[in-house]
């Protein structure tokens, strides 16, 4: 009986070092993500005290869509750092809004590179258990203990490119250009396997420049603002124990 004693002891001290290092042999992730993006500039939209908000300027004919793709690596258990890329469109248009009758239409395309550090707020409880690691007793807990929830921001640029209507052109259009972004975001991560999750990004960047769309109003009080929301697929690389 003692014997059988000690090799239990053993084997559930064996079992908590290796759930202690669990998460540490998949440090390297990449991700895929694609989804709506929305744009907010100086064509279209309504003015401040018509506009409820924000939420006037929503209008689902001036939502364009974008792919993103990322590579993290996982310094500690709740803080990764990560680099991101994103190329999409923007559309914007006086169609509806205060400027109806200027009537500017522009198309952007864009490219994003940005590097930024997430922290995890809220962490699963279920990555670092040693049969889940294994696939095996996969739903061994409630939903809500697979689930991630991070925060995240960080610094890059945007490249773009703008064409726009007749009336733009004749006001001048910025047609192309740069600057600089900064990116903030919140997260939610499904642990489905212990190499594959999916998840949803709400991501919103404030840019150093107010021609993302190609102009800038003399009554604009602020630069340009664009928003991502995207599904995501990620899979976890196995590098082995540190």
């Amino acid at each position: 009986m003692r014997k059988h004693i000690i090799l239990f002891l053993f084997v559930s001290l064996c079992i908590t070092g290796v759930d202690a290092q669990i998460w540490e042999s998949r440090r390297w992730e990449t991700s895929v993500g694609i989804g709506p993006t929305l744009f907010f500039g100086d064509i279209g939209g309504f003015s401040p005290g018509e506009n409820l908000l924000g939420l006037k300027d929503i209008g689902f004919k001036q939502i364009r869509y974008n792919i993103s793709g990322t590579v993290r690596y996982r310094i500690l258990r709740y803080l990764n750092v990560r680099a991101n890329l994103t190329g999409g469109t923007f559309h914007a248009s006086d169609s509806k809004g205060s400027n109806v009758q200027r009537a500017y239409e522009s198309s952007t395309v864009f490219f994003e590179p940005y590097a930024a550090a997430e922290y995890y707020f809220i962490k699963n409880k279920v990555e670092n258990n040693y049969l889940f690691s294994k696939n095996s007793n996969r739903f061994i807990s409630s939903f809500f203990q697979f689930l991630d929830f991070y925060v995240f921001t960080g610094v890059g640029a945007n490249f773009f490119t703008v064409t726009g209507n007749d009336k733009l052109i004749e006001r001048g259009m910025v047609d192309s250009g740069s600057s600089v972004i900064i990116p903030i975001g919140l997260g939610a991560t499904l642990i489905f396997t212990p190499e594959l999750n999916f998840g949803m990004e709400i991501c919103g960047r404030y840019a150093f420049s107010d021609y993302l769309e190609g102009f800038s109003s003399q009554y604009s009080n602020f630069k340009d603002v664009y928003y991502t929301v995207n599904l995501t697929a990620t899979y976890k690389f196995k590098t082995g124990f540190r």
